[in-house]
């Protein structure tokens, strides 16, 4: 069976061609200046987490990302709903506002997944220096 963390640089890198080529057909979008944005982030958020652990920089990159895919899901949310074009569960992709509302939803869930992720990495490095702490007083105190 595969480790979790090779899955998850498989989805990583996976979700960052994804990401990649949805910024770069973006450009010819009327409103590109808020999805370009958004699928770059996401892009380099997977892109990092894959090859390199700057897990600061990663961090800052998915926050930021992560609030502009919320804003532009409720966005087009309220667009659709004021416009009557689409209910919110409707799945049809041949409307722009489920195209775009569903890749906002995957920009969403994989930030959140990448949040996850780094701050258990950080609980888990925390949790054995205390223990390692923890070791040395009490071999020091006998």
């Amino acid at each position: 069976m595969a480790k979790p963390r090779n899955i998850f640089t498989c989805c990583s890198l996976l979700m960052a061609i994804m990401f990649g080529f949805s910024s770069s057909v973006q450009l010819n979008d009327p409103d590109w200046y808020f999805w370009f944005p958004l699928y770059a982030c996401a892009c380099i958020v997977n892109l990092l987490n894959w090859r390199i652990s700057a897990k600061g920089y990663i961090k800052h990159v998915a926050k930021v990302a992560l609030c502009l895919g919320v804003l532009l899901f409720i966005k087009v949310v309220v667009e659709a709903y004021v416009r009557k074009i689409a209910g919110l569960w409707l799945l049809d992709l041949a409307e722009r506002v489920v195209r775009e509302k569903t890749g906002s939803l995957l920009v969403i869930i994989s930030m959140v997944l990448h949040l996850v992720c780094l701050s258990e990495s950080v609980d888990l490095k925390q949790r054995k220096k205390r223990e390692t702490v923890g070791r040395g007083v009490v071999a020091y105190g006998e």
